[in-house]
Parts: C-alpha cells; structure tokens; sequence
C-alpha cells in the first residue's frame, strides 16, 4: 500500500468528527445462518445485499451458544477488574496487536483518545501477555476457544463473499489461517469506561470516534441495554446521517472492513462506525464489548479479481492503518 493511499484515508476520516444526524430510516438486516449448508445460495444473496447496500448486519443462528458468550463476557468484565499494576505487566505491542492498553486510541475524526480500554489477543504473539492463572483461573482457554469460535462464522460469511467475487470458495479461509505464525486475526476484548457524572449530557462526546475498521470483517458481540454503536454508509458521509444499531447479547454485528474493500475491488464499502455516549436517560454505566477482526495473515496478498489497486501484502496495509490510529 502506498502511504498516499494511507493518507488519503485518513483524511477521509478526519471529516466525520461532526455531531451529524441521526436517522431511523435505514434497516440493520438481521440474517440467519442456520442450516447453513443447506441454505447456502439464499444466505450469500442476503449477505452480499447487506454488505454491499449498507456494510453492516447483524447474524441470527450462528452456532456459538448463548452460555459460553455470557461466560465470555464475564472474563472480560474480570480482565478490566484487574488492578492496573497488573493490567500493566501485560502491555499493548502495536507492531504485534497483542497486549493491553488505555486511553491510547486516538482516531482522526475526532484527535482524543476513546473513552475505553482494551485487551488484544493475536494467537502467534502473545508470550508473556496472558494473565497467569491465579490472577484469573481459565482465562487463557476461554478466550482461545471463544476466538476459534469467531474465526469459524467469519470463515462462513466469507465464504460467501468469495463465491460472490469469483474466487475459490476457501480462498478467504486459506489467508486467515491460525495454525500459521503470520496469522494476524484479532480478538480484541473493550471496555467503554462510565460517564462520569459532571459529563452526562454534554453533546459532542463520543466514546469512540467515527472510523472504519482495518480488517476483512468484523465480528462485534455486544450486551442488551449497552447501545452506542452508530453506522453512516458511505453515500451518507457528506450528510453524515447516523443510524443507531439495538444491541443484541444473542446476535452478532458484522461489518466489512477496508481490506476486504480493497480486496474486492470496492463492491464491499467498509462504512464509518462510532460509538456515541450516551443520552439524558440512556444508561450511563460501563459498556462491554468483544470484537473479532478477520485480518488476512501477514504474508498473503491483497488483490482484487478485476486488480483496480496493486498488489500489497497484509502486513503492510494493517501496519500503516494501525500507525494512523494510536499514539506514543
């Protein structure tokens, strides 16, 4: 990737600090994967509709049980629960996207950091940055086991997305392999801090600024009650007109990220997202989330079947993008 490419981006980014409007006039589609195999052919044609018209949808039937996502929620709720001496013996390593970090986001649109802390977990770099077992008993399992479970819907959906394209259908599951050591794929565990009392109501606020994702596809399970999360597809940018999407502890949000919009020579926008904080008589308290970012393995190569841009490897636009968003 060239860094005019780069720039170019995160100039784009830089426009959508506004307050904008919102509107309930675009539909989230929800879309169900069950029978999968089966339902195959109808279930692309959803998916590519979805993606293509909006970027963002959320999936029914996914086969990851409700059980495990609530027990994954209550290890990241005990993750941030650690005291920040300990949370700071396992440091964020940028060039690795492994480790944890705080207040250290800074997206363009806005040029402060996110209200919020995260845990990143990349599987081939992550010695020395697992809590220990009796700073949380299970922890290190749980978290693979449930990241093994994401990067298996993701494989699913992405399947679809390269019948569509005209690719191999495994051709996405061959470049998201966990199995190599240039995998990249991320779990990323997020916890949006309360508003504090004397900022409840100020306008202009936002928990996470607008951005959109680095990756092929993201995978974001969220908690009923804690909303926030907004879309503004790309023909709205200008009017920035902002939808709202309900947050559902039983489905998962899905969005398509800038690789797999370069990858499919732009038929795929990735959209603007942003986490607004919340309104007079909205909850005000912490608000959890887990997010699964699909990001092609290091070594594998970024082209699109008509080749609108040149070839670049992934570790190469993920590291450019990543430099764009965090600070010090």
């Amino acid at each position: 990737m060239t860094s005019s490419y780069d720039l170019a981006e995160v100039s784009r980014e830089k426009q959508m600090g506004g307050l904008g409007r919102e509107t309930t006039d675009r539909e989230i589609r929800v879309i169900d994967l069950s029978d999968f195999e089966n339902r195959r052919a109808e279930i692309t044609d959803e998916l590519w509709s979805a993606a293509t018209e909006i970027g963002f949808f959320q999936l029914s039937g996914h086969g990851i049980p409700q059980e495990l996502i609530d027990a994954m929620f209550a290890s990241t709720a005990s993750f941030f629960a650690l005291p920040e001496e300990t949370k700071g013996q396992y440091p964020l390593v940028k060039r690795n996207n492994a480790g944890w970090e705080s207040l250290t986001q800074v997206r363009p649109s806005i040029g402060v950091p996110d209200q919020k802390e995260s845990y990143q977990v990349t599987r081939p770099h992550m010695d020395g940055l697992w809590p220990t077992d009796d700073e949380l008993p299970g922890f290190r399992s749980r978290v693979l086991d449930f990241e093994e479970r994401a990067w298996e819907v993701a494989m699913r959906v992405l399947s679809c997305f390269a019948d569509r394209l005209g690719f191999d259908r495994e051709y996405f599951t061959a470049a998201h392999n966990p199995e190599s050591p240039q995998y990249q794929s991320a779990l990323r565990l997020l916890h949006y801090f309360a508003v504090p009392e004397e900022l409840r109501g100020v306008p202009g606020r936002w928990r996470a600024g607008a951005h959109t994702d680095f990756d092929c596809l993201t995978l974001l399970f969220q908690r009923d009650g804690q909303g926030g999360l907004q879309v503004c597809p790309g023909k709205e940018m200008d009017e920035q007109e902002w939808t709202s999407i309900t947050p559902s502890s039983s489905l998962i949000t899905c969005n398509i990220g800038d690789m797999l919009t370069r990858w499919s020579d732009d038929a795929l926008p990735s959209n603007f997202h942003r986490v607004r904080s919340p309104g007079e008589g909205e909850y005000q308290g912490e608000r959890y989330s887990i997010a699964y970012f699909a990001q092609a393995d290091r070594d594998a190569v970024i082209e699109g079947p008509a080749g609108k841009y040149p070839p670049v490897s992934a570790a190469d636009f993920l590291a450019q993008r990543v430099a764009a968003n965090y600070q010090g």
